[in-house]
């Protein structure tokens, strides 16, 4: 059912019967949905013609669907037994039974995974378009959404990138008029007139004629190197949302039955029947094979093999990363951001899939804090200044891991996270797991983070480490000295999953000496001071705390200072072992408390009989309190951990 030659003329009979076999697939899950064999069905009737678009792809395009592109995947090769199996969400489905129906995906037909937000998939489509455009490809992405997902800011985010970088990629809206039961007319940016008529190719997407046109001409120029196209299809939502909807409540009886005279199947049909190409009992005979197998197609997956309960969390990781010595060398006197400049200046020698991108990193700023100084003069090529977008940054590099290279995107501050949350929570963490690993995208993003530095103010002081440690499927990581931030950062740099390595602002202009340089691996906790008395574990910032604390308190207290260095996976064991020592523990930090991943620390100890029997005290957590950095000093250090908070949790323990 593949269809992947390029300029292939229309086989106006054999897509009919794709668009037959999408109709009757929905026609089929309507029904077992009916019976309770099937928890969710997405109808995709109305949508058939966009299938069309097939015809125009080859092989080593990208497509990135829509959920009701049921026609369009079965056109690109995905079959409809696959379908079924999606449906039933079994264990050989695409996706493991870890998504709802029709969110379609193959790595072997470079059908990109679908997410539930439907703008989610339009940044990392624009990420595929800039690998292909480096690699000096002329293949293309085609990325298509709902005209609903059109006011997600994400679809001006993508258009301004892809005009912006002439990117080989066509934006497909198929508009039916409704965002479940709201309708869009008066929503629209194109209704509106906020896009420019002559950048708009407006389409009937119910013609396979007008829809294989319109997609050719945008497809052939991307292939030229003449950037983006934005294709707005006209169609029909034939019926309601999802099962969990009835159109009936919001929408006329004679609103729908004027629906069915546009059906695109009838209007195929039709044509044919007039043209002489198709006769009445060959359409008959064609329904009716069609939904033989469609019906044989669902029996066979309805009785395949469910998920096994021990393999849900398969796949929230890649396989174990490589240890590696990190590029720099043992010296006297140096800086966390020289040891991060030498660390990107190594990885881009070394590979050119390596690209770097973040606001203002280009010389002649290299970065407001000089981080990527003098690396764009040295590798014009990989390092790019990005537009002031978050959400671009991390989904672009999305699209550009999953293609093939490697990012290594700047985040400004970490404070600036919150407009990227979509692409964080929707791809960067649940790539891998939601396709059983078939797709992944390894990402590095690192950005200074934290407070203890006068004049930030609310946006330029958050750590935040509480919140990406809730995501799951993404590693966390906080460098304290030079050898660390190259040691972590190079790890991130050679690891398969999205990374983030989180730099504290406050120390990492402090000059330290690097007297041991040796493989930093994520979840590898280190011992900065032994003692017998009480655990001290921070990460950052806060170790200066720790460190001032300990010295302090001299031969009062003997502190053993545990710099975890990995938020996750989190070295549990080695706070566990310091722990069997002391039999107290003090965790220090400068997130806020609540949700802060200090709790999450004395959570899992104190939960855990084993290490709950080893405490001769209640354990302590120092942090933030749960207001905002002021811009005034006083506001800063009266909200954050001060050495005395340290000192006054130690003693507690020690009563």
């Amino acid at each position: 059912m593949a269809v992947t030659d390029t300029n292939r003329q229309l086989d106006k009979l054999r897509i009919l019967q794709i668009m037959v076999t999408s109709r009757e697939g929905d026609r089929r899950e309507g029904i077992l949905q009916r019976q309770s064999k099937g928890w969710f069905q997405i109808g995709s009737a109305g949508h058939e013609a966009i299938s069309a678009i097939a015809y125009a792809l080859r092989e080593d395009d990208y497509l990135f669907p829509y959920y009701r592109d049921r026609a369009l995947a079965l056109a690109r090769g995905i079959t409809n037994y696959e379908l079924a199996l999606d449906f039933f969400a079994k264990r050989d489905s695409s996706q493991g039974g870890r998504q709802m129906p029709c969110h379609f995906s193959s790595r072997r037909l470079n059908v990109f995974s679908v997410g539930t937000p439907t703008g989610c998939s339009l940044l990392p489509a624009c990420g595929v378009a800039w690998g292909m455009r480096m690699d000096g490809k002329d293949s293309v992405a085609v990325v298509n959404i709902g005209d609903a997902a059109s006011r997600q800011g994400e679809f001006y985010e993508a258009i301004c990138f892809a005009v912006q970088e002439k990117l080989p990629v066509v934006f497909c809206v198929e508009d039916n008029k409704y965002g479940i039961s709201t309708p869009t007319d008066r929503m629209t940016p194109k209704n509106l007139g906020i896009l420019a008529d002559s950048w708009v190719t407006e389409v009937n997407g119910r013609i396979i004629d007008s829809v294989y046109q319109a997609a050719s001409d945008a497809i052939e120029r991307a292939r030229q190197g003449l950037g983006p196209s934005l294709l707005w299809f006209d169609v029909d939502r034939l019926g309601s949302h999802t099962s969990s909807d009835d159109h009936r409540v919001y929408r006329s009886p004679e609103d729908i039955e004027q629906m069915q005279l546009r059906d695109p199947i009838r209007l195929l049909a039709d044509e044919l029947i007039c043209d002489g190409l198709l006769s009445m009992n060959q359409w008959q005979e064609i329904q009716k094979q069609i939904a033989e197998q469609v019906f044989e197609d669902y029996k066979k997956a309805e009785a395949a093999a469910d998920p096994l309960p021990a393999e849900v969390a398969q796949h929230n990781f890649g396989q174990e990363d490589p240890i590696l010595v990190p590029p720099i060398s043992k010296s006297s006197r140096t800086t966390i951001v020289s040891a991060l400049n030498t660390t990107l200046g190594k990885a881009l020698e070394s590979d050119p899939q390596v690209i770097l991108m973040g606001e203002d990193i280009e010389d002649p700023k290299g970065g407001v804090f000089g981080i990527t100084k003098g690396l764009s003069t040295a590798y014009p090529n990989q390092v790019y200044n990005s537009p002031l977008a978050e959400a671009t940054i991390v989904g672009v590099s999305v699209g550009l891991a999953a293609y093939g290279y490697k990012p290594v995107f700047e985040m400004q501050f970490i404070d600036f996270v919150t407009p990227a949350w979509n692409q964080i929570t929707s791809n960067l963490s649940t790539l891998r797991w939601r396709t059983c690993g078939d797709w992944s995208c390894p990402v590095v993003i690192y950005a200074p983070y934290g407070a203890y530095l006068p004049g930030g103010g609310l946006w330029h002081s958050q750590s935040n480490e509480g919140g990406l440690a809730h995501i799951t499927g993404i590693q966390i990581a906080v460098p304290s000295t030079p050898e660390d931030a190259a040691g972590l950062l190079w790890s991130a740099i050679h690891c398969d999953d999205p990374s983030f390595v989180l730099v504290p602002k406050h120390i990492f202009r402090k000059p330290m000496a690097v007297t041991d340089v040796a493989p930093v691996p994520f979840g590898k906790a280190k011992i900065v001071r032994e003692g017998d008395d009480v655990t001290l574990v921070s990460w950052g910032n806060c170790l200066e705390l720790a460190e001032q604390a300990a010295d302090a308190l001299g031969e009062e207290c003997k502190v053993e200072i545990i710099d975890l260095r990995s938020i996750v996976p989190c070295d549990y064991a080695a706070i566990a072992r310091s722990l069997a020592k002391t039999g107290r523990l003090v965790v220090v930090h400068e997130d806020n408390r609540t949700g802060g991943f200090g709790q999450a620390i004395l959570a899992e100890i104190t939960s855990n009989p084993e290490t709950w029997n080893l405490f001769l005290s209640p354990p302590q957590l120092v942090a933030r309190l749960d207001v905002p950095i002021g811009f005034n000093p006083i506001y800063e250090y009266e909200a954050l951990p001060s050495v005395e908070d340290v000192l006054r949790a130690i003693r507690l323990t020690m009563q």
